[in-house]
């Protein structure tokens, strides 16, 4: 993300606001990358950050009820706050919580600026099915062009499930397979899916799926990011994943 760290919220212990400035500068920066159709990682890491700052909210809560600890450091990787001993002076954590109470709303705001783009670029990207697929499906070929560099990426995913305290998760994970020329005569979709499962005999009909757009996008931050998630939630809808 645009340089939005955690020190930018415990800076309103010094001075809220130059805290309140840096803060409104990374989201602008994220604005900014956004303006120019580049969804990643910016947006990722504001709704994780985000989601986030609402949780802490409420463990502050509880330092507010009288626990007698100093705020040291908020890890927002894993939801905690850590503390020294020495009690906490109260103006002190009401300037932290007053700095996230006033800095969500922005976060939001940009969140959905991005998630616009988002949107926008998975309605204008089509997902379509190569051939018959299997009833295996946690492993398989998408194939994304990248008008950019006119060059079809083929790629390799597989689909992992993990699991925390309280939900299961899927994830979609991609590997470079090759990049051959975009729109070449000698390379349709159903010829790659063929070339593939000559090359890869432990799929002997694999699961291939192709994306088409007409829009110029960065494939990395933005393009890629579209397809993977969109495959998710086709697979998702029709019940094999």
């Amino acid at each position: 993300m645009a340089d939005l760290r955690l020190d930018h919220f415990l800076g309103a212990l010094r001075d809220m606001e130059s805290a309140q400035y840096r803060i409104l500068d990374a989201l602008n920066r994220s604005r900014q990358a956004f303006k120019k159709n580049i969804i990643y990682p910016d947006l990722g890491a504001l709704v994780n950050l985000y989601g986030s700052l609402r949780q802490l909210t409420g463990r502050m809560n509880e330092v507010e009820q009288g626990m007698p600890r100093r705020l040291r450091e908020i890890d927002l990787r894993n939801n905690q706050l850590l503390y020294d001993i020495p009690a906490m002076e109260e103006d002190q954590l009401l300037q932290v919580r007053e700095l996230i109470d006033w800095a969500m709303p922005h976060i939001q705001e940009t969140i959905e600026e991005g998630k616009t783009i988002f949107e926008f670029v998975e309605e204008q990207l089509h997902l379509g099915e190569v051939g018959i697929v299997p009833a295996y499906v946690e492993e398989g070929y998408l194939l994304v062009p990248n008008r950019l560099t006119s060059e079809l990426y083929i790629l390799q995913y597989t689909i992992s499930l993990f699991t925390d305290v309280k939900e299961r998760y899927r994830s979609l994970k991609t590997n470079l397979i090759k990049t051959i020329p975009h729109r070449s005569v000698y390379h349709s979709p159903h010829a790659i899916k063929l070339e593939l499962m000559e090359e890869n005999r432990s799929l002997p009909n694999p699961a291939t799926f192709f994306c088409t757009v007409e829009l110029d996008l960065p494939f990395e931050q933005t393009l890629l990011p579209v397809a993977k998630r969109k495959l998710m939630r086709h697979l998702y809808t029709q019940g094999a994943a």
